[in-house]
């Protein structure tokens, strides 16, 4: 039997080539947001799998402004139960606060580790979270990107 040719089947894969991908901006207010909901969908838009162009390996994704961190919402207990933990790498070094605490002291941190934990574990999800602005208010200086609104 033989094996016809590829390029004549006319249905290829398409893969995007990192020159083609045209990178644009995209605005989500985190206020009354569960973190979790917030978190998939900001990964999804930076990883770029709701884009037709989607190819794992480029990075098709888009940046991502998120505002009002620091009204981001947590159901249930979760602020006052669960934990964050951070090492020193020195014995008795384990530093431990609730999600509340790190709410009211740093807001970004807590959005950007949630949306870090759902990208791929490899050197381009260090690309995307480079992509990626939290600020605690509703106030950032990114106007100049013109980004489109995002609903969460």
């Amino acid at each position: 039997m033989r094996i016809p040719d590829p390029k004549a089947l006319g249905r290829q894969t398409y893969l995007a080539k990192p020159d083609e991908i045209k990178k644009t901006w995209r605005i989500v207010d985190a206020q009354g947001v569960p973190l979790g909901r917030l978190a998939a969908e900001v990964a999804q838009v930076l990883m770029g799998k709701h884009r037709p162009e989607y190819t794992p390996h480029v990075d098709t994704g888009e940046g991502v402004i998120v505002t009002n961190a620091t009204k981001v919402g947590l159901t249930g207990r979760k602020a006052e139960q669960r934990l964050k933990m951070r090492y020193s790498k020195h014995p008795g070094g384990l530093k431990t606060e609730t999600y509340g605490q790190v709410r009211e002291r740093k807001p970004e941190l807590l959005v950007a580790d949630a949306v870090r934990r759902m990208l791929p574990k490899n050197r381009l999800s260090r690309v995307m979270m480079k992509h990626l602005v939290v600020v605690p208010g509703a106030e950032h200086e990114h106007t100049d990107k013109q980004p489109k609104a995002l609903t969460v």
